[in-house]
């Protein structure tokens, strides 16, 4: 059960679909693909376009092509549920998505009852595979109370006995986030000196940055998206204030470098482990290259959910969704992000995450790996 793109296309008994091909399958990408967010949104587009491409090239998937349906769910759980209505009315074999955990888990019971397998590579919130909604809901993004752990394990490493200060932006995410890793550094010994909130989208730092001067903190532990994330690191350098900024996976964006501008170094972003070292990565990457593209963040996750799909097909001999969920659940499959196997749960039973810092321009791999 070892399979690529090569082998699920090239194999796929090509000879007893093909004649039998009368429609394509559609591949929905439910993401947010505006506002604070869109930059991880459009990630997922990325990668899942580039695996359609290639998957077609080859002869798509079952005898048939592959066609891409994207939507928008604006981060949230009512849009997340409208547009997930709006892909089962599009006949969707499969959705790569959501990313933010209030729009997977409304729409995860609409992909459940219309059976469509659902693989998300960026979702964290552990109750998405602890109260899951069906068998054909997977996930390769790490679970966030293994982020936070990383997160912790850092902060208390580097700064246990220092002015530490919490910040998370008003989001669902930057508050799941931000608590559990109070909760984690707390266990460890370490008290936040400060512990502050702020509206996604803040128009002015200054103001927060000034108090945290004010505070003498060491290092400031941040929960919010990567422009809001880089206002506030530039806010900072502008008042002289340049201490070590560690922040969470949303920010593993572009968005954060130009926001930050001349003061994005010195931070510590956590992340899955890096693929675009790995030897099936690297015509993905290149090609991107060419391209003025990179393969940043879930863009190398997005496109392992086809190989999953298109491997997962091949084993069963069908594309019917019972079928295709238990050969996901029961496969090992090699993949642009290395081989994937699901725990009985639908986690990706895969290494935890990684710290990356900003260097020369983009996020790079740091040393410290948990």
């Amino acid at each position: 059960m070892k399979r690529g793109i090569a082998a699920a296309t090239g194999v796929v008994l090509a000879s007893l679909w093909a004649p039998l091909a009368m429609a394509d399958i559609a591949i929905g990408v439910a993401a947010p693909l505006n506002g604070p967010f869109a930059p991880l949104g459009q990630q997922l587009l990325s990668g899942v376009r580039e695996a359609i491409a290639d998957l077609n090239a080859r002869g798509g998937v079952a005898g048939e092509k592959l066609k891409l349906e994207a939507v928008d769910d604006g981060c949230e759980a009512k849009k997340a549920e409208a547009v997930a209505n709006q892909l089962v009315g599009r006949k969707i074999r499969l959705v790569v998505g959501h990313v933010c955990s209030a729009a997977s888990l409304a729409a995860a019971k609409v992909y459940a009852e219309a059976g469509i397998i659902q693989i998300s590579p960026a979702t964290l919130l552990p109750r998405l595979t602890e109260d899951r909604a069906g068998p054909g809901l997977f996930r390769l993004a790490r679970r966030d109370d293994a982020q936070a752990t990383a997160l912790a394990d850092l902060l208390l490493k580097q700064f246990g006995t220092e002015r530490v200060a919490l910040i998370a932006d008003r989001s669902a995410y930057g508050k799941a986030l931000s608590d559990a890793v109070k909760e984690k550094i707390n266990a460890g010994g370490l008290r936040e000196a400060v512990n502050l909130t702020f509206e996604p989208g803040e128009k002015d730092f200054r103001g927060l940055a000034s108090t945290l001067k004010g505070e003498t903190i060491d290092a400031v532990f941040i929960a919010a998206h990567a422009a809001d994330t880089g206002n506030l690191k530039a806010a900072l350098a502008g008042l002289g204030l340049n201490v070590p900024v560690i922040a969470g996976d949303a920010v593993m964006s572009t968005d954060y470098g130009a926001a930050a501008g001349e003061a994005a170094s010195g931070i510590s972003v956590s992340f899955l482990p890096d693929a675009t070292g790995l030897a099936a990565a690297q015509d993905i990457v290149e090609r991107l290259r060419t391209r003025k593209d990179e393969a940043l963040g879930y863009t190398l996750p997005a496109y392992a959910a086809l190989e999953l799909y298109a491997a997962a097909v091949a084993d069963a001999g069908d594309t019917e969704f019972a079928k295709v969920a238990t050969a996901l659940q029961q496969g090992r499959f090699e993949t642009v992000i290395g081989p994937v196997a699901f725990t009985p749960d639908g986690d990706a039973d895969m290494p935890g995450y990684a710290f990356y810092d900003w260097r020369d321009g983009a996020f790079r791999p740091a040393d410290a790996t948990n």
